[in-house]
Protein backbone atom coordinates (compact mmCIF):
# COMPACT_ATOMS: atom_id res chain seq x y z
CA UNK A 1 0.00 0.00 0.00
CA UNK A 2 1.06 3.36 -0.96
CA UNK A 3 1.45 6.52 1.51
CA UNK A 4 -0.57 9.73 1.08
CA UNK A 5 2.79 11.58 2.23
CA UNK A 6 6.31 11.87 1.54
CA UNK A 7 8.04 10.34 4.01
CA UNK A 8 11.55 11.85 3.80
CA UNK A 9 12.55 10.67 7.31
CA UNK A 10 12.29 7.39 5.68
CA UNK A 11 15.93 5.55 3.95
CA UNK A 12 16.03 6.91 1.02
CA UNK A 13 15.86 4.41 -2.28
CA UNK A 14 20.53 4.05 -3.18
CA UNK A 15 19.38 5.30 -6.36
CA UNK A 16 17.85 8.62 -5.01
CA UNK A 17 20.92 10.80 -5.55
CA UNK A 18 22.66 8.94 -8.96
CA UNK A 19 26.68 8.15 -8.59
CA UNK A 20 26.88 8.95 -12.62
CA UNK A 21 27.00 12.67 -13.38
CA UNK A 22 25.60 12.38 -17.00
CA UNK A 23 23.43 9.77 -16.17
CA UNK A 24 22.10 11.81 -13.39
CA UNK A 25 21.83 14.77 -15.42
CA UNK A 26 19.58 12.96 -18.37
CA UNK A 27 17.34 11.62 -15.38
CA UNK A 28 16.65 14.68 -14.02
CA UNK A 29 16.03 16.63 -16.76
CA UNK A 30 13.39 13.86 -18.20
CA UNK A 31 12.16 14.39 -14.62
CA UNK A 32 11.57 18.09 -15.08
CA UNK A 33 10.02 17.46 -18.85
CA UNK A 34 7.72 15.46 -17.44
CA UNK A 35 6.90 17.19 -14.53
CA UNK A 36 5.93 20.36 -17.11
CA UNK A 37 2.93 19.96 -17.73
CA UNK A 38 2.08 22.80 -19.92
CA UNK A 39 5.15 22.90 -21.30
CA UNK A 40 6.69 26.34 -20.61
CA UNK A 41 10.33 25.67 -19.46
CA UNK A 42 9.32 26.27 -15.77
CA UNK A 43 7.71 24.42 -12.93
CA UNK A 44 5.38 25.66 -10.69
CA UNK A 45 4.73 23.92 -7.07
CA UNK A 46 1.56 22.69 -8.52
CA UNK A 47 2.43 21.03 -11.25
CA UNK A 48 5.12 19.24 -8.91
CA UNK A 49 2.67 18.53 -6.64
CA UNK A 50 0.53 17.40 -9.47
CA UNK A 51 3.25 15.08 -10.70
CA UNK A 52 4.00 13.92 -7.07
CA UNK A 53 0.25 12.93 -6.36
CA UNK A 54 -0.06 11.06 -9.62
CA UNK A 55 3.23 8.98 -8.69
CA UNK A 56 1.39 7.88 -5.81
CA UNK A 57 3.78 10.51 -3.70
CA UNK A 58 1.39 12.94 -3.07
CA UNK A 59 2.26 14.97 0.52
CA UNK A 60 0.37 18.01 2.24
CA UNK A 61 0.18 20.58 -0.80
CA UNK A 62 1.27 23.63 1.19
CA UNK A 63 4.04 21.95 2.65
CA UNK A 64 5.08 21.29 -0.91
CA UNK A 65 4.69 24.59 -2.52
CA UNK A 66 6.62 26.15 0.67
CA UNK A 67 9.65 24.09 0.03
CA UNK A 68 9.61 24.68 -4.07
CA UNK A 69 8.72 28.60 -3.48
CA UNK A 70 12.12 29.26 -1.71
CA UNK A 71 13.70 27.81 -4.91
CA UNK A 72 12.22 29.94 -7.31
CA UNK A 73 13.97 33.12 -8.02
CA UNK A 74 11.67 36.47 -7.30
CA UNK A 75 9.76 37.91 -10.31
CA UNK A 76 8.87 34.15 -11.80
CA UNK A 77 6.18 31.59 -10.92
CA UNK A 78 8.14 28.78 -11.41
CA UNK A 79 11.51 26.79 -11.66
CA UNK A 80 13.78 26.76 -14.48
CA UNK A 81 15.93 23.37 -15.34
CA UNK A 82 18.73 24.86 -12.92
CA UNK A 83 16.24 26.15 -10.19
CA UNK A 84 14.86 22.37 -9.99
CA UNK A 85 18.71 21.13 -10.28
CA UNK A 86 19.26 23.23 -6.66
CA UNK A 87 16.07 21.78 -5.17
CA UNK A 88 16.79 18.55 -6.20
CA UNK A 89 20.77 18.86 -4.29
CA UNK A 90 19.07 20.34 -1.22
CA UNK A 91 16.95 17.64 -0.76
CA UNK A 92 19.92 15.07 -1.31
CA UNK A 93 22.04 16.96 1.08
CA UNK A 94 19.44 17.30 3.75
CA UNK A 95 18.72 13.34 2.85
CA UNK A 96 22.60 12.42 2.74
CA UNK A 97 24.32 15.21 4.77
CA UNK A 98 26.02 16.51 1.97
CA UNK A 99 27.73 16.37 -1.02
CA UNK A 100 30.25 13.50 -0.83
CA UNK A 101 28.52 11.49 -3.23
CA UNK A 102 31.11 8.19 -3.50
CA UNK A 103 33.03 7.74 -6.63
CA UNK A 104 31.08 6.16 -9.91
CA UNK A 105 32.00 2.59 -10.33
CA UNK A 106 30.43 -0.49 -12.68
CA UNK A 107 28.78 -1.77 -9.24
CA UNK A 108 26.98 1.63 -8.11
CA UNK A 109 25.50 2.00 -11.81
CA UNK A 110 24.77 -1.44 -12.01
CA UNK A 111 22.80 -0.71 -8.52
CA UNK A 112 20.98 2.50 -10.02
CA UNK A 113 20.08 0.43 -12.98
CA UNK A 114 18.37 -2.04 -11.26
CA UNK A 115 16.93 0.49 -8.93
CA UNK A 116 15.14 2.20 -12.48
CA UNK A 117 14.33 -1.17 -14.21
CA UNK A 118 12.43 -2.04 -10.50
CA UNK A 119 10.10 1.05 -11.15
CA UNK A 120 9.14 -0.19 -14.49
CA UNK A 121 8.90 -4.10 -13.65
CA UNK A 122 5.75 -3.45 -11.42
CA UNK A 123 4.98 -7.49 -10.85
CA UNK A 124 8.79 -8.16 -10.30
CA UNK A 125 8.95 -10.86 -12.85
CA UNK A 126 12.48 -9.26 -14.11
CA UNK A 127 10.16 -8.06 -17.39
CA UNK A 128 9.09 -4.90 -18.47
CA UNK A 129 5.79 -5.92 -20.32
CA UNK A 130 4.06 -3.24 -22.97
CA UNK A 131 0.90 -3.31 -19.89
CA UNK A 132 3.71 -2.22 -17.43
CA UNK A 133 5.28 0.34 -19.33
CA UNK A 134 1.76 2.01 -20.24
CA UNK A 135 1.12 2.09 -16.93
CA UNK A 136 4.02 4.01 -15.58
CA UNK A 137 3.79 6.28 -18.36
CA UNK A 138 0.11 7.02 -17.22
CA UNK A 139 1.35 7.35 -13.95
CA UNK A 140 3.19 10.00 -15.21
CA UNK A 141 0.90 11.16 -18.01
CA UNK A 142 2.59 11.14 -20.89
CA UNK A 143 -0.07 11.11 -23.37
CA UNK A 144 1.73 8.51 -26.02
CA UNK A 145 0.70 6.21 -22.98
CA UNK A 146 -2.90 6.40 -24.55
CA UNK A 147 -1.47 4.17 -27.71
CA UNK A 148 -0.75 0.74 -26.73
CA UNK A 149 0.54 0.69 -30.59
CA UNK A 150 2.73 3.02 -29.66
CA UNK A 151 3.97 1.03 -26.66
CA UNK A 152 4.57 -1.84 -28.47
CA UNK A 153 6.66 0.44 -30.70
CA UNK A 154 8.32 1.53 -27.95
CA UNK A 155 9.03 -2.12 -26.72
CA UNK A 156 10.31 -3.38 -29.91
CA UNK A 157 12.71 -0.58 -30.24
CA UNK A 158 14.53 -2.21 -27.35
CA UNK A 159 13.76 -5.91 -27.54
CA UNK A 160 16.69 -6.96 -29.13
CA UNK A 161 15.13 -11.22 -28.77
CA UNK A 162 11.66 -9.97 -30.12
CA UNK A 163 10.06 -11.66 -27.09
CA UNK A 164 7.59 -8.74 -26.87
CA UNK A 165 9.23 -7.21 -23.05
CA UNK A 166 12.45 -5.79 -22.06
CA UNK A 167 14.74 -7.90 -19.69
CA UNK A 168 17.35 -5.86 -17.17
CA UNK A 169 20.25 -6.16 -19.85
CA UNK A 170 18.07 -5.10 -22.97
CA UNK A 171 17.06 -1.82 -20.25
CA UNK A 172 20.55 -1.16 -19.34
CA UNK A 173 21.81 -1.10 -23.14
CA UNK A 174 19.30 1.12 -23.66
CA UNK A 175 19.77 3.54 -20.79
CA UNK A 176 23.18 3.35 -21.38
CA UNK A 177 22.54 4.93 -25.15
CA UNK A 178 20.50 7.82 -23.83
CA UNK A 179 23.60 8.46 -21.45
CA UNK A 180 25.43 8.86 -24.40
CA UNK A 181 23.25 10.96 -26.55
CA UNK A 182 23.60 13.38 -23.85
Amino acid sequence: MVSDEINLSAKPSSSFRLRNDSLNAVRLRRVFDLFDRNGDGELTAEEIASALDRLGLGGEQSEIVSAVSSFVPEGRTGLLFEDFERLHRSFGDSLFGGADVEASSEETDQEDMKEAFKVFDEDGDGFISAAELQSVLSKLGIAEAKSMARIKEMISSVDQNADGRVDFSEFKVMMQGIAVQM
